[in-house]
């Protein structure tokens, strides 16, 4: 692994991928944890914390631009924070099986899809996992 791209990045992306890397891992936690104690209850809105984080700060990146400054990925992040909201509100209900069913797709499709689209050629994930320089040599 090389960190040299990903330090070279703007701050707003560090973060970005600093915080899908921990919420990626707390996730894990959670799936395979005990649900409905206090712990659970805590790192699930530190988990929700970090997403909307992710959510919200890809507002600011802008390195694919298909409909002006935007994309697809933006798109993603207001469904993200939408659901985030929604997986919330079916807990705080006790509607435990549909906040299960949110909170894992959101996992899913906001962290692992989404996050394996980083590892494309050209992005700067894959030159962090494959060593290609900056310049793209």
């Amino acid at each position: 692994m090389f960190l040299q791209p990903l330090l070279a990045a703007p701050i707003v992306i560090q973060a970005h991928a600093f915080a899908a890397l921990g919420a990626f891992l707390l996730g894990i936690i959670q799936l395979a944890g005990v649900k409905g104690n206090l712990s659970h209850r805590v790192l699930g809105w530190i988990w929700v914390g970090m997403m909307a984080f992710i959510a919200v700060s890809s507002f600011w990146i802008h390195q694919i631009k298909m409909w002006g400054d935007w994309s697809p990925i933006h798109l993603l992040s207001v469904f993200t924070l939408l659901m985030l909201c929604l997986g919330v509100l079916a807990a705080r209900r006790r509607k435990i099986r549909r906040h299960s069913k949110i909170m894992k797709g959101t996992f899913v499709g906001a962290l692992v899809v989404a996050g394996a689209f980083t590892f494309f050629p050209g992005r700067i994930m894959y030159d962090v996992l494959f060593g290609t320089n900056i310049s793209g040599q």
